[in-house]
């Protein structure tokens, strides 16, 4: 199973706060740990949402919100995309995983949906429209 792994944001992510050194060792030789067993997928950090925008949907209405966004507890601050056996080992890794915050902080761990998932509605015509989406995506990679 996928999951993905969202590091929450916090006072100092969302200051802008970079890391100092020894957190980026760690969190290194964390990701190294991932990838040598198979785990991880996709990994990246993110800038303060005072960088981002928010597009609103309404009907066949669109507007854009620029950041930053108040509530610092619902923003995500990374993430990384696991593959792993159970929602079980995911959170082995996570418990693993240094404080990636200089203060207190959160993971946030989620299935991604799969093609099972979808049932009958996932006619064979969209499973293999995602297939070749995915295969090019994987060429350019």
């Amino acid at each position: 199973m996928r999951v993905m792994v969202m590091v929450k944001a916090s006072a100092s992510s969302e200051a802008g706060a970079m890391p100092g050194e020894e957190l980026l060792a760690a969190m290194g030789r964390y990701n190294e740990e991932l990838v040598k067993a198979g785990v991880m997928l996709a990994g990246e950090g993110l800038h303060p949402s005072s960088k981002g925008v928010r597009v609103r949907f309404s009907g066949r209405q669109r507007s854009v919100v620029d950041g930053p966004f108040a509530e610092t507890k619902e923003l995500v601050a990374g993430y990384w995309l696991w593959q792993v056996r159970s929602m079980e080992e995911a959170i082995e890794w996570a418990r693993r995983c240094p404080n990636p915050m200089p203060e207190d902080s959160e993971l946030e761990i989620r299935p991604v949906f799969e093609e099972e998932d979808f049932g009958a509605e996932f006619t064979p015509e969209l499973r293999e429209q995602e297939r070749r989406l995915r295969d090019q995506i994987a060429a350019r990679g």
